[in-house]
Parts: structure tokens; C-alpha cells; sequence
């Protein structure tokens, strides 16, 4: 938990992306708690500080998406009530939020990097190919041998549960991702959000491309979206790729603007 100095004028949580620990986001929440934003960052079960991949080895994508996230919105809202309630999504955090599981107390909430991640869509046919190999062989290979998946050694971030993995893998076949598995209701509760939300997508990320950020976008058909879509020439950077708008490295050219947008929506409700 980050705080201000002085009384916060909002609070914020960041939903990370797979196999993402929190420490990743601590440049990012020390620039909204510089601007009077308390953030709140976490683990999801089974990964870094939140208990060990292999003895949460049950716990799937699902499981982060429908009772992690809501159980930390729920928590935060009660540590800060009366204020607004912000949050960022990163990657599979913005599934969560895009399907409403940040709660309907959510002020505004910004989507970095996520997509509809179908496997066929990554244009780059050899990260393609990677893919497909690390979700539907080598991680549940390794994972049934070691109770757990080494996604650090496999490149992926940090240790995982199997069951992530493999249902990580399973969406990733269908051609809708998580849309084309009916136990989500995934359509249904992206068409019942209703707050602002800003998407956040790179030209340079080999997963999540404009047209798969586009494609989850479009599922918000009730919410008030506005899109950017920045380059790392945007950014002052040679890179960004799936995880660089979370970097130090873009606070000066790329933060600002998610920060205004926030702002402008906390004025809204003042």
C-alpha cells in the first residue's frame, strides 16, 4: 500500500499482468502517490508473496479473475471509503476488470495491454510458435512434473500454478479467448460495465497487437471508452512491448496522460 504525504484524493489498484509481481508496479504507484493517489499493488494466489505456485497449484486464471481481484476492490473500498475508487488492469488484471469484476463502486479504471489473447492471432509466426509451446507442451509437461510451472526459466515472468497455465493455454486456442468459454458469461458481463474506461495499447506489443486491444475494446458496448495507442517513438523509447508502459522509463512521456484522464473523471464526481 502506497499513501501520500497528505489526505489522498483518490485510490487506485493495480490488477497486474500474469506472473507480475507487485514490485514490477512500485515506479508507477510512487508517481500517482506523488500526485495524491493511494495505490494498492498485490500478488495473485499462487504467485510472488502470495503463497507458493506449487501449493496453489489448483488456482486457474479464473480463479484470480473472479475472486482475487474482487476480493482486493473489497478491501481497498473498505480501507478508503469515501473517495474514488481507480483502478489499472495490466494484461490479464484488465480480463478481470473488463468483465466487471472491479465492482460497480469503480469510478474510472484503465485497460494496459489487454487483449483478446487468441494463440493464432500473434502476428509473429516464431513468438507464435513459442507460445503454443510453452502453453500447451512445455508448461504442463513441467508442471505435472514439478507441481508447478517454472515460467521464470521458460521466460515468462515469474513461477505459476499449473492450472493457470493450462487454462491460460485452453482460451488461448478458442478464437475469442475467454469470450468463446460459456462458464465466463464473458460477453454478458463486458456489455454491463458501464463506467469510463480508457484502453491502453502499444504498436510494438508482440500479444497484445491494436487489433486484439481493439477487440476486447469493442466488448464494452455500455461503458464510455476512450483508446490510445501509442508508439515507443510516442514514448522517448526504443521499446515498449507488452509490459514497458508499466516502466520508469515512460513516467515523463506516457504517465501524465493516464494521470489527466484519471483526474478529469475524479472531478466529474466531486
Amino acid at each position: 500500500m502506497w499513501e501520500p504525504d497528505s489526505e489522498p484524493a483518490a485510490v487506485l489498484v493495480v490488477h497486474p499482468a500474469t506472473a507480475t509481481p507487485a514490485g514490477f508496479y512500485r515506479a508507477f504507484a510512487e508517481f500517482l502517490v506523488e500526485n495524491r493517489i493511494a495505490v494498492v499493488t498485490y500478488d495473485y494466489r499462487g504467485t510472488g508473496r502470495s503463497g507458493s505456485p506449487r501449493e496453489h497449484r489448483h488456482l486457474g486464471m479464473r480463479d484470480w479473475i473472479e475472486h482475487d481481484v474482487p476480493t482486493v476492490t473489497a478491501w481497498v473500498r473498505e480501507r478508503f471509503p469515501g473517495l474514488p475508487q481507480l483502478a489499472v488492469g495490466h494484461s490479464i488484471g484488465g480480463h478481470a476488470l473488463a468483465l466487471g469484476h472491479g465492482g460497480p463502486e469503480l469510478t474510472a479504471f484503465a485497460l494496459v495491454a489487454s487483449h483478446v489473447a487468441a494463440i493464432r492471432a500473434i502476428p509473429g509466426r516464431v513468438e507464435r510458435m513459442r507460445v503454443r509451446l510453452v502453453l500447451n507442451l512445455l508448461g504442463p509437461a513441467l508442471g505435472a512434473v514439478f507441481g508447478y510451472v517454472p515460467a521464470r526459466r521458460l521466460g515468462l515472468g515469474e513461477d505459476i500454478t499449473v492450472a493457470a497455465v493450462r487454462q491460460w493455454g485452453g482460451w488461448g486456442r478458442l478464437p475469442d479467448y475467454l469470450f468463446d468459454d460459456p462458464a465466463m458469461r464473458a460477453a454478458e458481463r463486458a456489455a454491463a460495465v458501464t463506467q469510463p474506461v480508457l484502453v491502453i495499447g502499444m504498436s510494438d506489443d508482440p500479444w497484445a497487437t491494436p487489433g486484439q486491444v481493439d477487440a476486447l475494446a469493442v466488448r464494452l458496448t455500455g461503458a464510455q471508452v476512450e483508446r490510445r495507442a501509442w508508439t515507443p517513438a510516442d514514448a522517448g523509447v526504443p521499446r515498449v512491448g507488452h509490459h514497458g508502459f508499466m516502466r520508469r522509463t515512460v513516467r515523463d512521456t506516457l504517465w501524465p496522460d493516464l494521470l489527466t484522464w484519471f483526474q478529469k473523471r475524479m472531478a466529474d464526481v466531486a
